[in-house]
């Protein structure tokens, strides 16, 4: 009996540090508790009631936080169960009101049907940006600063920086004129506007599932590193994150989550986060 009051514990313990902490929901499925919206400028072509145009029939400001006339962002039910969904209609931020580092998010998304101006005739796009920080609008006149796991059909995985974001990815390209790709047998290559590299570095390879169909994405998260994986493959692997903040370069290892709408219906569901003491080294290697 003693045997089995020792060995008992000692297999809970072997449990919990294979599995380690348990997952905790961002999306409660009913409201946007621990979320909040920010709303850019509106296309010309959106009728906004009540909204102020220029001479032009230009829109020239945003209608900003909390202020969403035309429900960009909602919560539905969609395949069974409860989602997020972006319409797209206007470029919006869908962000957690809490800060986040060290961690492995997780969610799925889907696009919907509709796509509008000025992205209409244009590939389906959204996005997963995390580590937001300072004011929205920094980063396309819409976000935070952050870094971005590109959401665009063809380019799930793909690594952006918004705003005076920068990383190091180890990448290549065949010749000048091309972007840079993800290699892991490549040298290091610096990210973030104004570099020679440019902000974008595309993915390697490309997992994403057909438009239509569920795809699941991973974000994991410690100190200045960050994996996307994307349907389980891992697709891009940034280090050495940094920020401008007053001129000065920091490191940027936590913010906000944000959930783009940028001009195609698209559903985010099953949103989840847990925290990890390091990046496993499956996702490394």
């Amino acid at each position: 009996m003693k045997k089995v009051f020792f060995v008992f514990p000692l297999l809970a313990m072997m449990f919990l540090v294979s599995c380690g902490p348990n997952w905790e929901p961002l999306f409660n499925g009913k409201d946007f508790t621990g979320w909040e919206a920010y709303i850019g400028v509106p296309d010309s072509s959106v009728d906004v009631p009540g909204m102020e145009r220029n001479e032009e029939g230009v829109y020239t400001q945003p209608l900003g936080l909390g202020n969403d006339p035309l429900k960009v962002f909602t919560v539905v039910e969609v395949d069974g169960g409860p989602a997020i969904r972006a319409s797209g209609q206007i470029y919006g931020s869908f962000a957690t009101v809490n800060e986040y580092g060290n961690y492995h998010l997780r969610l799925e998304v889907r696009w919907g049907e509709k796509k509008w101006a000025p992205r209409e005739d244009k590939p389906r796009n959204a996005g997963v940006l995390y580590h937001g920080t300072g004011d929205f609008g920094a980063g396309l006149g819409v976000w935070k600063m952050s870094h971005e796991c590109q959401v665009m059909e063809t380019m799930f995985g793909d690594s952006f920086r918004m705003g005076e974001t920068f990383c190091d990815i180890t990448a290549s390209r065949t010749n000048e004129n091309e972007r840079y790709t993800f290699d892991r047998t490549a040298p290091k290559v610096s990210f973030g506007n104004g570099l020679p590299a440019g902000p974008i570095c595309s993915k390697n390879p490309m997992n994403e599932k057909p438009t239509g169909e569920w795809n699941t994405i991973e974000v994991l998260c410690y100190e200045g590193a960050s994996v996307h994986v994307i349907n389980g493959k891992v697709n891009m692997i940034n280090t050495n994150s940094h920020v401008m903040v007053n001129n000065k370069d920091v490191p940027l290892t936590r913010g906000v989550i944000q959930l783009q709408s940028e001009g195609a219906e698209i559903y985010y569901r099953n949103i989840e986060i847990r925290s990890i003491s390091k990046i496993p080294e499956e996702y490394l290697k």
